[in-house]
């Protein structure tokens, strides 16, 4: 590298792109956050009325089809005639679906989260306005028209899209519009069920992944923002407001560890049903355009079996709970709408799966409640949130979510008991949920858990090399290229210091390539040919990941370590050492011995104590 000289008042290079050392702390978050809470509140106001205008558009939908009226009260589909029009009604709805999803956009398919995962992971946050369009419009009209799902799904994506599309107006990281993005998705969600700390715990356990001040503030923020304006579009209150009087023995605990392995099991085979049906619908000689109308044939027959499985449900999980339903309806509602939940789901028509989740746990709970203490209900609700921590992977989410819905406080801990049961099975039996599924088929490999960056946690002195081998800067360019030239192995790069041992630059092998066809240099030392400030340094209390930026910007394998105070070199790291930290990392996860009860062991002890 050829010396350069400095001029006055010139600013030395950045090598970090824009990256500044930071004194350590416990966050990374900075004021910049206060810009994203303000932006949080008009996205949490955007969500919750996107929810409200859902709604509407699902009764408007409802009430036109079902039974003629302009209008959007809410109805239930149970009171429609069970006549040629219950099978025609779904029919229609899922080919206006499969035309919307053709010629407008094939990211309404689905149920909607998938498509945000993918969004916020692959797409940089960035949504389209068709999709904050055709996605409410198209779940609305499945639904309307007697789908089996829930409006949580579409509202999710639709506030998804609302908090991207806001954030796509301003200059923003795709981290900042990863966090607009999930901020509206909490604020839809919050505003169908009123269950903000749901929310904000199913963007933490299943959408941000992470979890920062940065990104865990502003939706705390949107979901709140969402929950104040619910009373003035929905109504004040619990959702499914219900108050189970019950005390358990201890032995109570176990019995809701059985009902969480029960939804458990349940969970898998409803996901393996789900996308075993759907391979189906993949080998037929259609275009997949056809497939909702399809899956409507199957609506509709269902619904002439079971009028009260067609559409979102509610009135089915608040009869669960308050124990308004007989034994054999409850039979009856499971089986039908597990069928023809699974035949549209697989279809591709538009809709959420967490209403269908909720009864179908509720159902299956409820039967179960028959033989345990206490109210089937109680029993119902734990179905409910153990088969949706289960099914999606998020137990806090669950466990909260039946808090909220029901505001009976007393059930949290049999709640969470269930969930985290449910959880573990499902974490056992299948490689990836009902929703990480649908991503894996299209290519993509999803790891939902969280850890603690070994680049954070790592100091440069931790792993750099103390003692480097370096060039004098007295040494001649025609010496170093003789040096470079042997044939013994020679490193690609060596630090080049002076007397005091102060850093005086670095010498590549590109560089002894520029030099060996000059012998005008050939006298020249190094000291007059390198310089200090062209290359980026570390400092031995940085971390291994500034470390790593360095290297990135600087397109440099190697990072010389320099005392902060001397300047004098005491370390050399390079791209293998970071690599060991992996090797750590997996020692840590894989290297099991006993200690305590082997101490008196010389031998063990020694293979305790001896380095890897």
């Amino acid at each position: 590298m050829s010396k350069t000289t400095s001029k006055p008042n010139s600013r030395p290079h950045d090598f970090t792109g824009g990256l500044a050392r930071r004194e350590a702390g416990d966050f990374t978050t900075d004021r910049r956050v206060v810009l994203l809470v303000a932006m949080a509140v008009v996205v949490g106001t955007g969500g919750a009325f996107a929810a409200w205008l859902l709604v509407n558009l699902i009764s408007l939908v409802s009430n036109i089809v079902w039974f003629g009226t302009v209008s959007v009260e809410p109805t239930s589909i149970a009171n429609a005639p069970r006549t040629a029009w219950m099978v025609a009604a779904p029919i229609l709805g899922g080919l206006v679906i499969g035309l919307m999803a053709r010629f407008g956009s094939e990211k309404i398919r689905g149920h909607g989260i998938p498509e945000a995962i993918e969004a916020i992971l692959i797409g940089s946050s960035r949504m389209s306005p068709k999709v904050a369009i055709l996605k409410p419009l198209s779940s609305a009209i499945s639904i309307g028209t007697g789908g089996p799902f829930g409006a949580e799904g579409p509202i999710i994506m639709t506030g998804g899209a609302i908090g991207s599309l806001f954030a796509q107006f301003f200059h923003m990281s795709a981290a900042e519009r990863k966090t607009l993005l999930v901020a509206g998705a909490a604020a839809g969600m919050t505003a169908i069920f009123g269950s903000p700390i749901a929310a904000v715990m199913l963007a933490v356990e299943l959408l941000l992944f992470e979890w920062k001040p940065r990104s865990f503030i502003p939706v705390a923020v949107a979901a709140a923002v969402s929950f104040s304006w619910r009373p003035f579009i929905f109504g004040r209150g619990p959702l499914f407001p219900t108050h189970f009087h019950i005390s358990l023995h201890w032995w109570g605990i176990l019995l809701c560890a059985l009902m969480g392995i029960a939804s458990g099991l349940q969970s898998g085979l409803l996901t393996t049903l789900l996308y075993k049906i759907e391979d189906t619908f993949e080998e037929l000689p259609i275009h997949w355009m056809w497939w909702p109308a399809l899956g409507g044939l199957f609506v509709g027959l269902g619904g002439l079996i079971e009028p009260r499985a067609l559409g979102v449900g509610y009135d089915i999980i608040s009869d669960l709970l308050a124990g308004h339903i007989v034994a054999k309806a409850v039979l009856t509602i499971l089986f039908v709408k597990a069928a023809i939940w699974l035949m549209a789901l697989s279809s591709g028509t538009s809709g959420g799966v967490l209403a269908p989740l909720l009864i179908l746990g509720g159902a299956f709970g409820w039967l179960i409640g028959l033989a345990f203490p206490g109210e089937p209900g109680f029993w119902a609700l734990l179905g409910m949130a153990a088969i949706m921590g289960g099914t999606m992977r998020a137990p806090l989410t669950g466990t909260f979510f039946a808090f909220e819905i029901t505001g009976d406080s007393g059930t949290l801990v049999p709640l969470l008991v269930a969930t985290v049961s449910a959880y573990a099975m499902t974490v056992l039996l299948l490689r990836r949920s009902i929703l990480t599924e649908k991503i894996a088929r299209r290519g993509q490999h999803i790891i939902r858990e969280y850890g603690v960056d070994p680049f954070e946690l790592t100091k440069a002195r931790e792993i750099m090399i103390a003692n480097v081998h370096t060039l004098h800067a007295s040494m001649t360019i025609g010496d170093t290229c003789s040096f470079f030239s042997r044939d013994e192995q020679v490193h690609r790069v060596y630090p080049v210091v002076n007397e005091k041992g102060d850093l005086a630059g670095i010498v590549t092998r590109a560089d002894i390539l520029c030099w060996q066809n000059n012998s005008e240099l050939a006298l020249q030392t190094l000291g007059d040919s390198v310089s200090d400030d062209s290359i980026p340094v570390g400092h031995p209390e940085d971390t291994v990941g500034f470390i790593a930026d360095l290297m990135l910007s600087s397109d440099m394998g190697r990072v010389p370590i320099v005392d902060p105070q001397s300047g004098k070199l005491v370390g050399l790291i390079a791209r293998k050492d970071l690599l060991r930290l992996r090797s750590s990392l997996r020692t840590a996860e894989l290297d099991r011995r006993p200690f305590l009860l082997t101490t008196n062991n010389p031998r063990t002890k020694a293979e305790a104590n001896s380095p890897k």
